[in-house]
């Protein structure tokens, strides 16, 4: 018996580290109207943050500093800029955008683009360059 609450002790301190996030994607909804860009915090600890974020018409070109960013499409469909090149993306489709790399999405479907992004490390905003153009 005193191991076990040996092993309780222990690992209690640590469960309070990382953030658990159990959720069905499809059910995330914008928590209120948008223009053009709306981004829902979804998880965030040092070693990466979670974003719900839809986009109706586009997202202009940037990179962000410090941060590899990894998009899943979930709803509707653009074309992405990553780097020199040019994308159809859709539904299902994942994009790795490592650090520093010139990014950006033009919508081109009746719906809003919905993505979930895991950009690590965590994000805080303070890195996200946009390109001069």
């Amino acid at each position: 018996m005193k191991s076990f609450y040996f092993i309780i002790c222990l690992t209690f301190p640590f469960s309070f580290i990382s953030q658990q996030h159990v959720s069905n994607f499809k059910a995330i909804k914008p928590s209120t109207t948008f223009d053009n860009i709306h981004v829902k915090k979804l998880s965030s600890e040092p070693n990466s943050t979670t974003f719900a974020i839809w986009v109706k018409q586009k997202v202009k070109i940037h990179k962000h500093m410090q941060h590899v960013e990894n998009i899943y499409v979930s709803e509707g469909s653009g074309i992405f800029y990553l780097a020199d090149s040019v994308f159809n993306i859709k539904s299902g489709d994942l994009i790795v955008v490592p650090k520093n790399t010139w990014h950006g999405v033009d919508v081109n479907s009746n719906i809003p683009l919905k993505v979930l992004s895991v950009q690590s490390p965590e994000f805080i905003g303070n890195d996200r360059v946009f390109q001069n153009k």
